[in-house]
């Protein structure tokens, strides 16, 4: 790294020498300057990384000087250091967009701070997560091998997130090579595990709270208030947590827990699923008239509401309830001149389709894949979407009203990197993660076969139906146009199979600041 030049202007900057040369011994440049008029010469023919700047000089003070600076280049640093201790100078260095603001007399190291703060943050973060995930690495590998239940693989993988977005600055790579690769162990592991344990979840047997219990057992017992339940499709617990310190600016949680998909990992199975309160098999039996099969022409959660008037019904709920979906920024602002009607109500539901949007069109646009191009850049742009979205709107009109706020999704999605071959008599289903039909054959390294659909609370088209879920980053292929089929399709984001991202997801209950 090319060494720092500071600029520190100061009308008695002979008394500082000790301090300059503190500095120097550390590695810095710095350059001296007595007077604002000269600081504005030499930062117009020079180039510095950081202005130390005092605010009491005779002519051109302090303020003046940096209102000038930010004129000239608005992304120098500038700390202001004073014996000002008055309130309106602060505001008005703060306001002027201070970096850092001392009080005199300031001792080396107080400086040396503000200068490693401000200006190698990054870079020292980055080398401590570098050296703690190297620490960790062992550890956490120890524990994806040893994970016995649903809670083990909701820690692994709360710890994978964080070491994810803890290492997305990391400026080699390297790391963030390993820990994908940690990643995907962790993803084949899961699967076997979900494998052996999925028919005794349906017979509630060490179960997590799976998308079919959900109203009953983690929603329910929270509308003891007014509340507003948004569930945001396709959000995984990594885009939840990106878009966190936003709503925190207007809502506190209160509970910040996980659940797990029901499978497949499809919007189809998994929001029928939490409306209903059944799994796909009781849906079918149960409600003929509202539950759809692959193979059936039409949306397939067009009936939600109807499927959630039905839960309430035989859980003898008499609750005041609403039900809206939101697919677009015209509905998005429709529901806005709506919400103060909303206040009374028990439970405010509101499906809000946008993740999901944006996810299929990483597949068809190319100025979508260029930016989510990565898990890393996919939260970015997550974060970018709800920053201007109706939907931040919505939940701080939510806060205004008092409305408690539960905030969920379906299932969450995965980016697809690795092609399996997938053979049938014929495809009955299009979706890339899993497939329903007769005599499926694919990869076991990359799949898992389920010949008896009922023992995972799955219907059947036939007697001889099966299910095969794809696991890890795995996605089919067929042999027709394979090669052109996975250039299109790779690295793309999809959902419908068993992996982390996919089944563990945020449930999260909040309460207006």
């Amino acid at each position: 790294m090319n060494q720092l030049n500071i600029l520190w202007v100061d009308d008695e900057i002979h008394l500082l020498k000790p301090h300059i040369l503190f500095l120097e011994e550390k590695g810095y440049l710095v350059s001296q300057c007595n007077s604002g008029y000269e600081a504005i010469k030499r930062i117009e023919n020079e180039h510095f990384n950081m202005v130390l700047l005092d605010e009491n000089m005779p002519g051109m003070d302090g303020l003046q000087t940096l209102s000038q600076i930010k004129e000239l280049q608005p992304t120098l640093k500038v700390i202001m250091i004073t014996n000002n201790q008055e309130e309106r100078i602060m505001n008005d260095a703060l306001g002027s967009k201070i970096d850092d603001y001392l009080l005199k007399p300031v001792h080396p190291n107080q400086i040396l701070l503000s200068l490693k703060k401000n200006l190698e943050l990054p870079k020292i973060i980055s080398e401590k997560a570098t050296m703690d995930y190297q620490k960790e690495f062992g550890v956490l590998s120890s524990e994806i091998e040893a994970a016995q239940n649903h809670k083990d693989w909701v820690n692994i993988y709360k710890k994978l997130m964080f070491w994810e977005q803890t290492l997305e600055d990391e400026k080699s790579g390297s790391l963030s090579d390993i820990l994908e690769s940690q990643k995907l162990t962790a993803n084949k592991y899961f699967a076997k595990y979900v494998e052996k344990s999925y028919p005794l979840w349906m017979k509630a047997q060490d179960a997590p709270v799976l998308s079919h219990r959900l109203y009953k057992e983690k929603i329910r017992p929270q509308l003891n208030k007014k509340t507003l339940l948004i569930i945001i499709d396709n959000l995984r617990f990594d885009q939840w947590r990106k878009i966190a310190p936003i709503v925190d600016q207007y809502y506190q949680i209160d509970q910040e827990e996980a659940f797990y998909s029901i499978l497949p990992t499809a919007t189809h199975y998994a929001r029928n699923a939490i409306f209903s309160g059944l799994t796909p098999l009781e849906m079918e039996k149960q409600h003929p008239n509202l539950w759809k099969e692959e193979l059936d022409e039409g949306g397939k959660n067009l009936e939600e509401d109807a499927f959630f008037k039905a839960q309430l019904q035989r859980l003898d709920d008499s609750i005041i309830w609403t039900y809206d979906k939101i697919s677009n920024q015209r509905q998005g602002q429709r529901y806005l001149s709506k919400i103060h009607q909303l206040k009374d109500n028990d439970l405010n539901i509101l499906v809000y389709n946008t993740i999901d949007i944006l996810s299929h069109a990483k597949t068809e646009m190319n100025v979508i894949k260029e930016l989510a191009a990565d898990d890393k850049a996919y939260r970015s742009l997550t974060k970018s979407w709800f920053e201007n979205s109706p939907l931040l709107e919505i939940i701080k009109r939510a806060a205004d009203m008092d409305l408690q706020l539960i905030l969920t999704t379906d299932h969450g999605t995965i980016r697809v990197k690795t092609p399996t071959m997938i053979k049938a008599s014929r495809e009955i289903n299009s979706n890339f993660r899993y497939k329903l039909g007769s005599n499926l054959k694919a990869s076991s390294k990359d799949s898992i076969r389920i010949d008896d659909p009922k023992s995972f609370g799955l219907s059947s088209v036939s007697l001889s139906s099966n299910y095969v879920f794809a696991i890890a980053d795995s996605f089919f292929a067929y042999p027709n146009n394979y090669n052109q089929f996975i250039n299109h399709y790779k690295d793309s984001y999809q959902h419908g199979g068993i992996s982390l991202e996919e089944m563990i997801l945020p449930f999260v209950v909040l309460y207006p600041k």
